[in-house]
């Protein structure tokens, strides 16, 4: 049964929004089959989201499995308590959340953004949360999504400065995460609130200054907890798969060239329409991020998509010694603090159900990225 409150709007049967539409859709299609082959295009779009369906959905799925009976045991144990006791004189004044998030801040960094979602749904880590600030987790898991992997696979590279430029990167990506909570909770907070706090699924009252805890044995308590954290690891792994599948084929079918023997539609080919965008706003972009060669623009650009994407490219890169350290420092901050949001945001919005922010968390974290990106050229100029 369809959720009528998605629906509060009425506009007439028919109208223009409908031929516009159409004639928008039919354009892109068009132009797409035209330079790919119709058939080559829809192989490609068919394969593309079967490919990410294993490679990125399946893998997103065993990532949240493992973060949420990792968040299930912090739960039952206390940690989350004692992390948010500790931590809450840094995270509020910097993110304005509780200092509970930072638990998400660690587990999106050692895997991958929708890692938060598996505590978002824990009641005793929801209950320190306002209404307001539960729409900033998807901004600030997604700026420190795949952090590990980014910054190790940059200090890896064959470039000089390379592990200065990934560390240096690492703060830029730091400075990226403020800029877009604080921006996505000053939207928040005008359609949210300041008061309102976040409904837990039981409805029981918490008393202040407690927890919730399984009945049972210490090692009965942790196995059950465990599995239960495993099991909404499993649900949040299914959830984000729309999202993925649908905005990540669409990035990718629009980053992506021709494959070696030219169209033949396997996956993960397309046109380098944002690339080439992305060179025409060269002359704004490059001296921002002070990159040595023009084509360092499809690095930021990929990265919407997909930051493992990206960071092959580096590695591409890398190996024909086109790039420097403030190139590196640029592309850990930039990778690291969008992390593919563009394919997760949607449908990590969704998942914690305030997708009526979703616009307001993607422009929020385009900005931040960007901010990203330039705080570590400005950080790698003014200690280098």
């Amino acid at each position: 049964m369809e959720d009528r409150q998605n629906y509060k709007l009425y506009k007439k049967e028919l109208g223009l929004e409908a031929p516009v539409f159409l004639a928008i859709f039919l354009t892109g299609f068009i132009y797409l089959g035209n330079i790919m082959g119709g058939t080559n295009m829809v192989k490609t779009m068919m394969n593309t989201a079967f490919d990410l369906l294993r490679n990125v959905c399946f893998y997103l799925m065993a990532v949240a499995v493992l973060a949420g009976g990792i968040s299930g045991v912090f739960s039952e144990f206390g940690v989350i308590a004692l992390i948010n006791r500790a931590l809450s004189v840094v995270m509020k004044p910097v993110y304005d959340l509780p200092g509970a998030s930072s638990l998400g801040v660690l587990n999106c960094f050692m895997s991958d953004n929708p890692a938060i979602l598996t505590l978002a749904y824990d009641d005793n880590f929801r209950k320190y949360f306002k209404k307001y600030q539960m729409p900033a987790l998807t901004n600030l898991g997604t700026a420190y999504g795949m952090g590990l992997i980014t910054c190790t696979s940059m200090m890896a590279f064959p470039v000089e400065g390379a592990i200065k430029g990934a560390l240096i990167g690492v703060l830029g990506a730091v400075v990226g995460s403020i800029i877009s909570v604080r921006l996505m909770i000053s939207k928040t907070k005008k359609y949210y609130g300041t008061t309102e706090m976040v409904e837990c699924d039981i409805t029981d009252p918490i008393p202040e200054g407690t927890r919730r805890v399984r009945e049972g044995s210490i090692g009965g308590r942790f196995i059950q907890s465990l599995l239960d954290g495993g099991k909404v690891g499993v649900d949040m792994g299914l959830s984000i798969i729309p999202g993925v599948l649908l905005i990540c084929t669409i990035v990718l079918m629009l980053t992506n060239g021709a494959g070696p023997n030219g169209y033949d539609g396997s996956a993960n080919q397309g046109i380098p329409l944002l690339p080439y965008i992305g060179q025409k706003l060269s002359f704004i972009i490059n001296p921002l991020f002070g990159f040595s060669t023009p084509e360092a623009i499809a690095i930021p650009i990929t990265a919407l998509g997909s930051s493992g994407a990206a960071i092959g490219m580096v590695s591409d890169m890398a190996a024909r010694g086109t790039i420097n350290g403030n190139d590196i420092a640029v592309f850990t901050s930039i990778c690291m603090c969008w992390s593919g949001y563009l394919s997760t945001h949607i449908a990590m919005m969704d998942a914690l159900k305030t997708k009526e922010m979703t616009g307001n968390a993607i422009f929020s974290h385009t900005i931040g990225g960007l901010g990203a990106g330039i705080a570590a050229h400005l950080i790698w100029g003014f200690l280098g």
